[in-house]
């Protein structure tokens, strides 16, 4: 099932739990149903939105982790199998072991420039500093 397919079945579901439930809601209420009914639509769109909102960010988060480990891959001297690289609100951590402190400050120079990072926190360690 393809991503359009998955999001239309899920925006469905999230549409005729939401009816299904403004009925039960209040009985009492001197609402109409289509007062009901554009309420509901309110609160779906919503939580579409939201969702909508942490699916992308999630996609940019892992546009900037993979435009890190390919500049990281691009310069010689750093061993990028080594370096491992996650991103999260466009904060990237690098961790891993580097050969010398300035491979270490070369590779958070590197995520640094990458465009769209914010902030990189560096967990990296020297090969010299782990024995």
């Amino acid at each position: 099932m393809d991503k359009m397919t998955r999001t239309t079945l899920f925006a469905a579901l999230l549409v005729g739990t939401a009816l299904a439930t403004a009925g039960c809601d209040q009985r009492n209420s001197t609402d109409t149903a289509g007062q009901k009914l554009d309420r509901t639509a309110d609160q779906v769109a919503a939580k579409t939105s939201e969702a909508a909102t942490k699916t992308a960010d999630a996609i940019d988060d892992s546009a900037l982790t993979a435009k890190v480990k390919a500049a990281i891959l691009a310069e010689p001297g750093l061993k990028s199998l080594q370096i491992g690289v996650e991103t999260k609100d466009a904060v990237v951590t690098l961790t891993g072991a580097v050969d010398s402190p300035p491979m270490k400050d070369r590779a958070k120079q590197i995520a640094a420039s990458v465009s769209g990072v914010r902030d990189v926190v560096d967990n990296l360690v020297t090969k010299a500093g782990q024995g």
